[in-house]
């Protein structure tokens, strides 16, 4: 039972013939959410915070988005709805909320699909029945969205 998470690690995201990737810095747990997005010389590129009913982006060029929420938020600064609420369990690899899920030899997710998003797992850390995600490959529609995690420190 993870309670909260730190991963460092990269991410892509690419949508109707248009690319973004950087680095990602993310501190997770029950209550908030802390992602720091940088680019590949490590200079930061945005931060984004959510907790308390509010989701907050800041951008190196001083500007800043509000929202309820990290998908909304995502929706008002990239025009998609992006999961990442649902992210903080599909990292884990569990599903967020009951979608159908496939399952690989050691019973750890190998594919799910949920909220529309089709997420598979592509790598994990160990062949270990509890060994945690390194590469997922989440779709929906035009949009695709790789995460590859370089480093895991978890609190259970």
């Amino acid at each position: 039972a993870i309670e909260a998470f730190r991963i460092e690690g990269r991410i892509a995201v690419r949508r109707a013939g248009e690319s973004f990737s950087a680095g990602i810095d993310w501190r997770h747990d029950a209550y908030s959410d802390e992602i720091i997005i940088s680019g590949p010389l490590g200079q930061g590129l945005a931060r984004l915070t959510s907790g308390g009913g509010t989701a907050l982006l800041e951008t190196a060029d001083q500007k800043r988005y509000v929202a309820a929420d990290l998908d909304g938020l995502s929706e008002q600064v990239f025009g998609t709805r992006l999961p990442v609420s649902g992210l903080g369990r599909w990292v884990l690899g569990r599903s967020a909320s009951g979608g159908v899920a496939r399952l690989d030899e050691a019973g750890r997710l190998a594919g799910l699909s949920e909220q529309g998003w089709a997420i598979e797992y592509l790598r994990y850390e160990s062949n270990a029945p509890d060994a945690l995600p390194e590469l997922l490959l989440a779709r929906r529609e035009t949009v695709e969205v790789r995460l590859v995690i370089d480093s895991w420190i978890v609190s259970r």
